[in-house]
């Protein structure tokens, strides 16, 4: 398993999986280095993580994704783990993320030290969870 910022090698993987944002939003993403993907053995990418800024200066990670077949393999947590440590290098000691109050996503984040900390109710939708964590 390899974990490393993706690059423009990697535009359309994402292109094609991550239908939560635009293709100039991808673009940008990957130039300013806010796309984080894990790869097989075989240099696959398996997973993959997208963050911005709360506030244009609190990391946010907004998107986590591992392939099902990698699911439950300690991946996940690997990245995310990776990402926090990039974080910190970067100065950072807060990050935070979200989660629909009906998803699963909600349980893994608080196992690894999120911290719930408010919610956002849009009509029609779930509860959103916003979790953050210190980072040392």
């Amino acid at each position: 398993m390899k974990i490393e910022y993706a690059s423009e090698l990697d535009f359309q993987f994402i292109l094609d999986n991550d239908k939560h944002i635009s293709k100039n939003l991808i673009k940008r993403k990957l130039k300013e280095g806010e796309i984080i993907v894990v790869r097989n053995p075989d240099n696959q990418i398996i997973g993959w993580l997208r963050y911005g800024y709360f506030w244009d200066n609190i990391p946010f990670m907004n998107m986590l994704y591992i392939n099902e077949a990698y699911r439950n393999k300690g991946i996940g947590k690997e990245l995310v783990r990776f990402w926090e440590i990039e974080m910190k290098k970067k100065g950072y000691d807060l990050v935070m993320t979200s989660s629909l109050s009906n998803e699963q996503a909600q349980h893994f984040y608080r196992k690894l030290g999120y911290k719930d900390s408010g919610g956002l109710l849009l009509d029609n939708q779930a509860l959103e969870i916003i979790f953050i964590k210190r980072i040392y």
